[in-house]
């Protein structure tokens, strides 16, 4: 089994989104928008959005935001927008590390930054079985019920 890297985290920001546009170019099997981009710079939380670098490279980032719960207006979730690594790394615990300093934010600020946060949330393809896995097994998140049509431009 390969060795767990032990990475740094940094913030993104105006100046470096041009490598999680590489990132998750290499990473997913669709394009984001030019607003996705925008609204991850423009949140300015390096506890929720966060480059991993290795070596003084990126090959990893993870993109959150805080978003009202379907459910309850009133009430909000974190939603866990992309987590992406790059392949080389992969099986190397980058994505572990990256969900895991997401949940150590939110942990500890929670009383004052999200004391209206009632969930953590994410999409997954249903075919996409180790990314179910990593989440359920992982970090102990619930499987939902599937959302028709979610990722109806890439299955």
């Amino acid at each position: 089994m390969p060795k767990t890297l032990q990475i740094e985290f940094g913030p993104i920001t105006e100046q470096n989104v041009n490598f999680l546009r590489k990132v998750n170019s290499a990473c997913f099997p669709i394009s984001y928008n030019d607003k996705f981009y925008k609204d991850v710079v423009a949140l300015k939380d390096d506890g929720l959005n966060k480059f991993a670098y290795y070596g003084g490279f990126v090959v990893g980032a993870v993109c959150t935001r805080m978003e009202p719960l379907p459910s309850d207006a009133s009430r909000n979730r974190l939603y866990i927008m992309t987590l992406g690594v790059l392949a080389a790394y992969r099986g190397r615990e980058v994505g572990t590390q990256l969900i895991q300093s997401v949940m150590d934010h939110y942990e500890k600020h929670k009383v004052e930054d999200f004391e209206a946060v009632d969930e953590i949330a994410l999409h997954v393809q249903i075919s996409n079985d180790d990314a179910i896995r990593f989440y359920t097994e992982g970090f102990g998140f619930a499987q939902g019920e599937m959302v028709e049509n979610y990722y109806r431009r890439i299955d």
